[in-house]
């Protein structure tokens, strides 16, 4: 290892696995000459050779056999190109190989996070992943360092900023979900496969690791329930404002009381004007954690992205610089928790409906008979009677019961377009 020298700082040799656009990103921080202990010494990418670009140093090592990297003198290994496999194989097999790690592969670590967490200590090295979750903002040092005297109960967040560029852009100039879709993908932040952003998948495997970091709870990333953005169209926007709100894709997780399961959930809800998620604009991310004894924090920032991700790649990658080669043997295996799905919260239902008589009269019996109160029913005017949307809202109620009210609904006739529902996020209290 080449780390120190008389005392001082000496220099860190980094092998940069995946040269995408976050791996471009972290080569450029590092070949720009302004982090000295720091050295780009090796490139491992798929068909390496059509990757090789003229402002990585001559001595850089370009290949595209991973055992080439497992056998050079890199002292970090920066593992971007993504996935689960070969990605965790190759990380568990270069901490084996006496190598810290550095990812930001959130699947990675959401699924495989403890394990490989627990090779890296009992190999005394380094395993840091602070771009794994929500890009540049330092979200996971925070917690682990800025809050460690807190006990965290609740993680709230808008943590993929592409579903936050499209909900911004429908609520900006009310485009609809296609065209902000199409946007997205123009300006690169939405893959030509946009599933994983847009039903979930993403912010929930994020949400997982927060889970295991800030709360304590480990939970299978798989148990965590996805609702889409593909619903909400601009018109929700319409009567969210109506309401004091907006619309955000929002990942939540909140220990129970007296026990060690969580409720958690990816989906769109509505969000008060007032709370900090409504203020996360085009890519970014909010996140924010409630303690028992320091109540709320908020942390904002770009979400997407190579330039931000590269920044928390590299910050950890100085980190490592400055603690050294010898990581301590502090590892503990996070708490096995299960996820509960129903959580009360004030409820939000738009219908687009063919007019006639006597359908608010029809919603408000299966209400009654799922015992729902109504709150409000809020109608736009200058709609066709042939599509006319309206909005019924609930006072709090499980989520569970406002689903099984919804699933009766949808059977009846007057539905020109399937009924939408989101929770609404309670204004005034910290998290639902």
């Amino acid at each position: 290892m080449a780390f120190f020298l008389n005392g001082s700082i000496s220099l860190v040799r980094v092998a940069l696995v995946g040269f995408g656009t976050v791996g471009q990103s972290v080569a450029r921080f590092l070949c720009d000459g302004a982090r000295r202990p720091l050295a780009l010494s090796h490139v491992c990418n798929r068909r390496v050779e059509r990757k090789v670009v003229d402002w990585v140093p001559p001595t850089v090592t370009w290949t595209s056999d991973f055992e080439d990297v497992l056998r050079s003198d890199a002292d970090v290994v920066v593992e971007v190109i993504g996935g689960l496999e070969p990605a965790g194989d190759w990380i568990r097999r270069a901490l084996e190989a006496g190598k810290s790690v550095v990812t930001a592969n959130k699947q990675v670590m959401a699924h495989m996070g403890s394990d490989l967490l627990q090779t890296a200590a009992e190999q005394e090295r380094h395993l840091l992943f602070e771009a794994a979750v929500a890009g540049g903002i330092p979200i996971i040092r925070s917690v682990r360092e800025g809050l460690a005297g807190d006990r965290l109960r609740r993680v709230l967040g808008v943590l993929n900023g592409t579903c936050n560029y499209m909900l911004t852009r429908m609520e900006a100039d009310r485009v609809s979900f296609d065209e902000a879709l199409r946007e997205a993908q123009e300006c690169g932040y939405a893959e030509a496969d946009p599933t994983a952003d847009v039903d979930g998948g993403d912010a929930q495997a994020k949400l997982a690791i927060l889970s295991a970091v800030g709360l304590g709870r480990r939970i299978a990333t798989g148990t965590i329930p996805l609702r889409s953005i593909r619903p909400v169209e601009a018109v929700d926007f319409t009567y969210a404002r109506r309401l004091g709100c907006t619309i955000r894709q929002v990942s939540r997780a909140e220990v129970l009381d007296g026990g060690a399961d969580v409720t958690a959930s990816v989906q769109p809800m509505l969000v008060p004007l007032t709370s900090p998620l409504a203020r996360a604009e085009g890519s970014q991310n909010v996140v924010i954690v409630d303690g028992a004894y320091g109540g709320e924090t908020a942390f904002r920032g770009f979400g997407a992205g190579g330039e931000p991700t590269a920044v928390a790649v590299v910050s950890d990658l100085e980190a490592i610089a400055r603690a050294g080669p010898i990581a301590p043997r502090r590892w503990q295996r996070t708490e096995d928790a299960r996820v509960a799905v129903d959580f009360e919260a004030p409820q939000y239902m738009r219908f687009v409906i063919v007019d006639r008589p006597g359908i608010i009269a029809s919603l408000a019996e299966v209400f009654l008979r799922h015992g729902l109160n109504i709150d409000s029913v809020l109608q736009e005017p200058d709609w066709p009677k042939s599509a006319l949307p309206f909005v019924v809202t609930l006072e709090p109620c499980g989520s569970g019961a406002a689903q099984a009210a919804l699933a009766e609904i949808e059977a009846f006739d007057f539905h020109a377009r399937p009924p939408v529902w989101m929770p609404i996020l309670p204004r005034g209290e910290r998290c639902p």
